[in-house]
């Protein structure tokens, strides 16, 4: 049978109301007490009956997370940050994907299960501004990403076209002058808010260097993964304009162009340095490891998670919505020329944060 918390208490030697407290996260726990308690819930394998907690409450205790895609590392990333941050919270996640579905996005906000979740944390790929009205709901909701701006909710997200200029200015600073982006989108098709705001971060960081803009530079690859950063470094080298670096808009794409930059014989960072974005765990293990931009996930994660959980416990007059964008931070590795020894047994892994 399933421990409960007369068990906990008893084997713990406190009061029911205390185990309560711990599992709950009250802060009005001595120390000492709770370190037992905790013991008591590990030793018995306890875990907190969430159905009938929301029988008590009216919540459930689990949130929805909605991506695009769990294959994209970030997204993946993301939702294990998310999941973190949810435990210490006392809280369960359910993800859903969308697959970067329209119709499915709507009904991702349209059909909301408030029998299921209390709250949802939501990043849509194919709505735009122009759905904001879709937003317009009193169960509680983030809206994570770039799609959407001005909605009726509260929004975390990055700072996209000024850590885009940092990575290019991180570029320029090793004296590199023909950088060429991969990752712009197809013209025609629906725009990928991130690639828009991040060749926009691009082009300052070149205004502001007195460089000319060369649109055979702007390479397309759409979706952001790795094959389709190989394909468009292949083609960028197919045509024969020069180049001393590349700034790639995600990591996937980042990884994509090491792989065919190598094959072509091209040598990292000594002809071609290369950058990219989102410092996704894969990225310290490249050969060699990827420079990328660190645009805050786990802090967008945290943040995400307690607003949420801020509009479910909201009573009263609904707070205006509010709009939190992360720092970021450049974490340099070997494709720019960082290299570092000492701290793991490969050097290639360390990292110079800035």
């Amino acid at each position: 049978m399933n421990a409960t918390l007369h068990d906990v208490a008893r084997l713990a030697g406190v009061s029911i109301k205390t185990v309560s407290n711990v599992v709950h996260d009250f802060p009005n726990v001595r120390l000492e007490t709770r370190r037992r308690v905790q013991w008591a819930i590990d030793e018995l394998g306890y875990r907190p009956n969430l159905y009938a907690r929301g029988l008590r409450s009216g919540k459930t205790g689990v949130i929805e997370l909605s991506v695009p895609e769990l294959r994209q590392h970030y997204f993946a990333e993301l939702a294990d940050e998310v999941i973190r941050a949810a435990e210490k919270r006392n809280l369960g996640v359910l993800v859903e994907q969308t697959g970067g579905d329209r119709e499915r996005e709507i009904d991702v906000v349209k059909r909301r299960r408030p029998h299921l979740t209390d709250g949802l944390l939501y990043a849509p790929e194919r709505l735009g501004t122009d759905d904001k009205d879709l937003l317009e709901t009193t169960f509680p909701f983030v809206l994570l990403g770039e799609r959407i701006f001005g909605g009726p909710t509260d929004h975390v997200t990055m700072h996209n076209t000024s850590a885009a200029k940092a990575a290019v200015q991180h570029l320029l600073d090793l004296g590199r002058r023909r950088i060429a982006v991969i990752g712009a989108h197809p013209d025609g098709q629906v725009q990928v808010r991130a690639a828009d705001l991040r060749i926009g971060g691009y082009a300052k960081a070149l205004v502001e260097a007195g460089l000319p803009q060369d649109p055979e530079l702007v390479r397309v690859a759409a979706p952001w993964w790795h094959w389709n950063g190989a394909d468009a470094t292949r083609e960028l080298l197919r045509t024969g304009v020069p180049f001393d670096a590349l700034f790639c808009l995600n990591d996937g794409l980042a990884l994509g162009a090491l792989r065919a930059l190598g094959a072509a014989g091209v040598r990292v960072p000594d002809d071609v340095a290369v950058i990219g974005f989102d410092n996704i765990d894969e990225a310290r293990f490249s050969v060699p490891s990827l420079t990328s931009v660190d645009a805050g996930r786990a802090e967008i994660a945290r943040i995400a998670v307690d607003l949420l959980i801020e509009r479910i416990n909201e009573k009263g007059e609904r707070q205006p919505p509010r709009l939190v964008q992360p720092e970021f931070r450049i974490v340099k590795r070997e494709s720019t020329g960082f290299y570092q020894t000492g701290d793991v047994p490969d050097g290639g892994l360390a990292a110079i944060d800035t």
